[in-house]
């Protein structure tokens, strides 16, 4: 890691501002289901050389000389990310986001106007899978689909219904807040039936994916999309696969189609993680993130908390919080453990009453605690530091003591051992 002695001649500032942002990752527990924590060759890669260097096209068939090195590097992170998903066809690494990797689907597969189908935020999707305050709510037709209000899991006769109805020119499959098995099989013959194409956003699960712990959505899916953090514990940025008939419009799409030149010291990054994705020791990996936040969810439920779905398959669970207390909303949740070190997110739940920004949930994920080296004793731990926090989420005595006790549990398990 850097030594920043530059920064803190030229800019003590935002020395200052990383450096406190370094201390709260490292004295707190994260559990935000989409963050993560990337290695020591990670940070060295995304903050290399390589950000100097303009690199607009592809391997080969760039607008700029002086790409030999850079073409290299992005080469290796088509074949490691092709490599990490066995059935995957063709690969563009890159986006700079899971957004832009949806985006570019969206712009080559779609003409403003036409259907898309695509799982409700409030049941779990994603805002750009036609949120009427994104651009793909905006500029597309939008047909959702949700959960049964009762398993508050994916009702595919119901999705079936809808394609039916509306005919999408494109469905969409994937979630940011759904912690069970997506489909993709029974997705594909929906399509078929409807005569749509089939979009696979598995930007939360790719890891599990990746690792054989999720079912695969390459062999069912036209085109899948990934972000490369979260459960894939790379750089932050995006990827998008699809079959080879797409691949020539795919790769328009990006560029020059959404992007400039693209951040080549990210892909740098992104390749160096997809290697380390292609390990041993990352298959380990997944399968304890799995098994810890199945521990968590069951570890919460037992002290009263109704877990969404009643449980977990993957990476993450929604916790209902007002069937604890009308009073405990996922705002007053999410600052009471904000103050004790404990990072989470306010979250609707299936068919919640409560607006967005109040909340009646919490989503929890494992992977960043799992990364420090954390396992299901420790979930329980965790588990029980929650509980105590919300217990009697306005008292600064019970955060603070909470907060001790999370500044005890991490320092057995520090991120970058030493600190730098």
């Amino acid at each position: 890691m850097a030594d920043f002695r530059a920064l803190k001649a030229v800019d003590p500032e935002v020395l200052s501002a990383i450096s406190d942002e370094r201390e709260r990752q490292d004295r707190g527990l994260e559990l935000i289901a989409s963050e993560n924590f990337v290695s020591r060759a990670v940070l060295e890669a995304v903050g290399c050389v390589m950000t100097n260097k303009y690199a607009e096209g592809y391997p080969g068939r760039r607008y700029y000389g002086g790409c030999e090195h850079v073409d290299r590097v992005e080469r290796l992170a088509i074949e490691r990310a092709l490599a990490l998903f066995p059935g995957a066809e063709h690969v563009n690494v890159q986006p700079h986001s899971g957004t832009t990797a949806n985006t570019a689907v969206y712009f080559a597969a779609l003409k403003p106007g036409d259907t898309l189908m695509g799982m409700d935020l409030a049941a779990g999707g994603h805002l750009t899978h036609g949120h009427r305050l994104s651009y793909s709510g905006r500029d597309f037709h939008v047909v959702s689909y949700g959960v049964d209000r009762e398993t508050e899991r994916i009702d595919y006769d119901e999705v079936e219904r809808l394609a039916v109805e509306h005919r999408p020119k494109l469905i969409i499959c994937g979630a940011s807040a759904y912690s069970r098995v997506i489909d993709f099989e029974r997705f594909r013959a929906i399509a078929d039936r409807a005569g749509s194409l089939l979009m696979a956003d598995i930007a939360h699960i790719a890891g599990l994916v990746a690792a054989g712990l999720h079912p695969s959505p390459f062999a069912h899916c036209d085109f899948v999309t990934t972000t490369t953090h979260k459960t894939l514990r790379g750089t932050r940025g995006g990827l998008v696969f699809c079959k080879e008939e797409h691949a020539k419009a795919i790769d328009r799409s990006v560029f020059p189609g959404l992007q400039g030149g693209p951040l080549m010291h990210v892909i740098a990054a992104k390749a160096v993680g997809l290697e380390e994705a292609l390990s041993d020791d990352f298959k380990a990996y997944q399968r304890q993130v799995v098994a810890n936040a199945a521990r968590l969810s069951e570890r919460l439920a037992g002290h009263g908390f109704r877990i969404v779905s009643g449980g977990t398959d993957n990476h993450l669970f929604l916790v209902d919080l007002v069937s604890k207390s009308d009073a405990l909303t996922g705002k007053v949740a999410e600052a009471a453990l904000e103050a004790a070190a404990i990072t989470v997110n306010k979250n609707t739940i299936p068919y919640d009453e409560n607006p967005p920004m109040v909340a009646s949930g919490i989503r929890l994920g494992t992977p960043a605690v799992t990364t420090r080296g954390m396992g299901e004793a420790e979930m329980d731990v965790i588990g029980d530091l929650i509980v105590e926090a919300l217990g009697e989420p306005e008292s600064t005595e019970v955060r603070a003591r909470v907060a001790e006790k999370v500044h005890a549990l991490t320092e057995r398990f520090p991120l970058y051992d030493p600190l730098a």
